[in-house]
């Protein structure tokens, strides 16, 4: 399976359960970033593998996911260093798309998200700063969901932006990715989960805002697909209304996200690159170098437009109200694509992710088809904390839009 797939990127680590649980019977794979007693995490790179020692203690979220009665069954390709949303990684070549056939399965949690699509665990853990989690995941046509910034403990997590690192997860069925979440959520971290009691809607919320400008960034055929969906889901909550979600316009905001994530980025990776030079593929370079020149004064500017976010999201979503949008502006590019149609598309998908990523809100995305019948995704933002309510609701409008 794994020579099918390329999932793996290594299938033989395997650890099974500490105790029963909500999730026994269940097993899942994880992203290449994560600590596991006695592996060296690779983080998609031969160098960075060779250059580091093996973890002397397993990540937090492995701690909790075996304690809760599930399975580890192997480690999964990342695009390297986590820098990416592409998925194709130049050194263990890239994960296969099984919805897909030739195009990218998406980044950086590439394996992570082909595994679950090709049904090789139940479920999968990734990680999530500028869309990690969420792109492949509407790309392989799985669900997942980036958390409230901070609710799943981070730690044994290879950094790349810590402001805006989140441990995410995906899966066939919104049931299990649902599952999963009150798992993790009910194992006493400190999750600041602001909604443990049952929304006033069976459903999780009786307000929905259409994000027209995260809209327009969809091609013509995903947004008539995900149109179609919006009278169903119409009829589940008491008010459905069109709104601006970024005055000052989403490449700002994506453009201060880039900068902040781009300084922390070289704040955590730069001394190691300047000593062993490490061979990067193609793009992945060039964005490490661009790091390395931001200047304190763009990072002044980005955390004013930061600020702005945070609010202006603070006061769109409370805890009856949640914003749709698409996850991703079309289906998945085909394989091994470069110049501007590339690019442009890059930063209509970072425009798309930085929403929730600028201001640490949680995310999910539902699988639809898209154009030929590729996968494509549809996405619910809900304000911070109120994860576990999003989780219901993915699981309703899963049912419903089926």
């Amino acid at each position: 399976m794994t020579e099918e797939w390329n999932a793996y990127a290594n299938k033989d680590v395997r650890l099974e359960p500490l105790s029963g649980g909500p999730l026994s019977g269940l097993t899942f794979a994880i992203k290449d970033v994560f600590a596991i007693a006695g592996v060296t995490s690779g983080a998609g790179n031969p160098d960075w593998l060779r250059a580091h020692e093996p973890a002397k203690k397993h990540a937090a979220v492995i701690e909790m996911l075996l304690g809760c009665g599930a399975a580890l069954r192997g480690t999964t390709i990342t695009d390297e260093l986590m820098y990416s949303i592409n998925g194709e990684n130049a050194h263990y070549g890239t994960p296969r798309n099984p919805n897909a056939p030739g195009r990218i399965p998406g980044g950086s949690s590439s394996g992570s998200a082909v595994a679950a699509a090709a049904g090789l665990a139940d479920f999968t853990v990734g990680t999530d700063t500028g869309g990690s989690v969420r792109v492949p995941a509407a790309y392989c046509g799985v669900y997942g969901i980036r958390p409230t910034h901070g609710s799943v403990s981070a730690d044994g997590l290879i950094p790349l932006a810590p402001d805006f690192d989140t441990v995410g997860w995906m899966a066939r069925d919104a049931g299990t990715l649902r599952l999963v979440g009150s798992a993790l959520f009910g194992t006493g971290a400190n999750d600041g989960i602001a909604d443990r009691a049952e929304a006033s809607s069976r459903h999780g919320f009786t307000r929905i805002l259409v994000a027209r400008d995260m809209w327009s960034l969809a091609d013509a055929g995903t947004q008539a697909a995900l149109s179609a969906c919006l009278p169903l889901l119409r009829q589940a909550v008491s008010a459905m209304e069109e709104v601006t979600v970024a005055p000052q316009g989403l490449s700002a905001w994506m453009n201060a996200f880039r900068i902040l994530q781009g300084a922390q980025i070289w704040m955590q990776h730069g001394e190691w690159i300047a000593a062993a030079n490490p061979r990067f593929g193609p793009g992945i370079a060039e964005r490490f170098q661009w790091a390395s020149t931001i200047s304190e004064e763009e990072q002044a500017a980005a955390a004013a437009i930061r600020k702005h976010a945070v609010a202006r999201m603070t006061e769109l979503l409370d805890g009856e109200t949640i914003i749709i949008a698409p996850t991703v502006p079309s289906v998945a590019p085909p394989l091994g694509g470069s110049g501007e149609e590339v690019e442009t598309r890059r930063g209509q998908t970072l425009q798309l992710c930085c929403v929730a990523g600028l201001s640490g809100l949680p995310q999910a995305t539902l699988p639809l088809s898209g154009e030929g019948g590729m996968p494509i995704g549809l996405s619910f933002i809900a304000g911070r904390g109120h994860d576990l309510r999003l989780l219901q609701w993915l699981e309703y409008a899963a049912k419903k839009l089926a």
